[in-house]
């Protein structure tokens, strides 16, 4: 497919063979005129980043004059196809994929598809597959359920609304390597703040509580209320779990400390874990009791695939 800027570009419903959308291209991105184009959709007048497929075709009319503006008008969304969607802005010219694109990925290997086959399954340009692989982007629903059929998976689990599931429910690595994590490594995982678990006797036997955290001068420190049962840390030897589960890429790691839980009673101290706390906790409440915990021993494990 080659076009100029001028020429109409038309999407065809592959039912009907009548116009489905057209819109005029502005744009080029490479000298021969191939895609992508920049087109201005003749519905909205929005201009959108464009990989035509095969229900696709330009139609050369007159050469209009378009001011030179680069390529791509200043301002405007970038989307695949028809349009990927507000997700694809800024974003997507650093080439990281988003979630999205990750599933996607993730989906096209575990069926064993390259991008080609795979984008003749779902009737679309390897182009925009590479595309919504490798950007953030949010295609539109019609675009995700012909993925997911040529892919044998589901709308929901590609836009990723499988999410409220218990962690760990997608399929394992065909040859995971489960790899013990230094010491060194652990601290830097656990520096990274965020929600942990903290494991403790209560009078009640054994009991497990997530609370925000955040590590400071190499200590786990974290707020409750005077009395609550994650009060009950103070004095004791703890445990203190922190881990990620990819379940996209099916991997993941996890770390364990063990030490002991103390009030943190100087008020210097608190005011400035209070001033470079990262997040209120999220159960909300006064929560006015600051522990501390000095890991005396950190272990940890990653699972990633064999050959990585």
């Amino acid at each position: 497919m080659h076009a100029q800027r001028g020429d109409r570009l038309v999407v065809e419903s592959p039912v009907t063979g009548a116009a489905r959308r057209d819109g005029e291209i502005v744009g080029l991105h490479h000298g021969d005129g191939t895609p992508p184009y920049d087109v201005r959709w003749s519905d909205t007048g929005e201009i959108t980043l464009v990989f035509p497929g095969p229900d696709a075709h330009v139609q050369h009319l007159g050469r209009e004059k378009i001011p030179d503006d680069g390529g791509t008008a200043p301002g405007t969304a970038r989307s695949g196809e028809e349009q990927a969607g507000a997700g694809a802005g800024a974003g997507a010219a650093s080439g990281r994929p988003g979630d999205f694109g990750r599933r996607l990925a993730a989906a096209r290997r575990r069926k064993g598809l390259g991008l080609a086959e795979a984008a003749g399954r779902a009737r679309m340009s390897p182009q925009y597959l590479a595309y919504l692989e490798q950007h953030p982007a949010k295609p539109g629903t019609a675009t995700v359920l012909r993925l997911a059929d040529a892919l044998g998976t589901t709308l929901v689990a590609l836009q990723g609304g499988d999410q409220e599931l218990p962690p760990g429910q997608g399929k394992a690595l065909p040859h995971p390597r489960l790899a013990d994590l230094t010491e060194d490594e652990c601290r830097a995982l656990l520096s990274r703040h965020g929600v942990g678990r903290i494991a403790l006797a209560t009078g009640d036997g054994p009991a497990v509580f997530p609370v925000n955290y955040d590590v400071v001068d190499g200590a786990l420190v974290f707020r409750t209320a005077p009395g609550s049962a994650p009060a009950a840390a103070v004095g004791a030897e703890v445990a203190f779990e922190v881990d990620h589960i990819d379940e996209t890429m099916s991997r993941g790691w996890s770390v364990l400390a063990v030490g002991r839980g103390e009030a943190v009673t100087d008020a210097g101290t608190v005011r400035r874990l209070e001033e470079r706390a990262h997040s209120e906790p999220w159960a909300g409440g006064r929560r006015t009791l600051w522990v501390r915990i000095r890991p005396f021993r950190l272990t940890g494990r990653r699972i990633t695939p064999a050959d990585h």
